[in-house]
């Protein structure tokens, strides 16, 4: 019996190892996407990150051609006004994760070089501080796209 419960630990653990090796610095983006916004203007962006590593991942950067700069941004609602504030960096810790949803944390696309038309799909790179690149596939949509069990939204 005990041999039979290791030898099923270790299978698990093999199989789970090469879905790690493909999240750069453990870490996967999913659903990502963005509303439709016109040419010129600014868009949003919203994801989950989720750090599946050992050891907590910053986030400092996110780029994207489809704009000009990328902006990390926090709602918060003081004596009944809502404001955004600038948030430089966020921390997803080991075995957590980090939203940027409606309403609260976001990414601002500023200066969109083409309109965003729901279908289609925006690449974007976010950069860690520990050197990490994770890409993501931002979809065009008015919610979020589905997550696929097993599917990783990072290359």
């Amino acid at each position: 019996m005990r041999t039979l419960i290791l030898t099923a630990a270790l299978a698990a653990a093999t199989l789970a190892a090469p879905a790690l090796a493909h999240m750069p610095g453990g870490l996967e983006v999913v659903q990502a996407w963005s509303r439709p916004a016109a040419a010129g203007m600014t868009g949003a962006g919203y994801m989950t990150i989720r750090n599946r590593g050992k050891q907590a991942q910053t986030l400092v950067k996110v780029e994207t051609p489809a704009a000009k700069k990328v902006e990390m941004h926090r709602t918060v609602t003081e004596g009944g006004v809502s404001r955004m504030q600038p948030v430089g960096q966020l921390v997803i810790p080991a075995g957590g994760e980090a939203k940027f949803a409606p309403g609260g944390q976001h990414l601002m696309l500023v200066g969109l070089a083409r309109p965003l038309k729901a279908g289609q799909h925006v690449p974007a790179t976010l950069t860690f501080a520990s050197g990490v690149k994770v890409k993501a596939d931002i979809v065009v949509g008015t919610a979020a796209p589905p997550e696929r069990p097993g599917s990783i939204h990072n290359h």
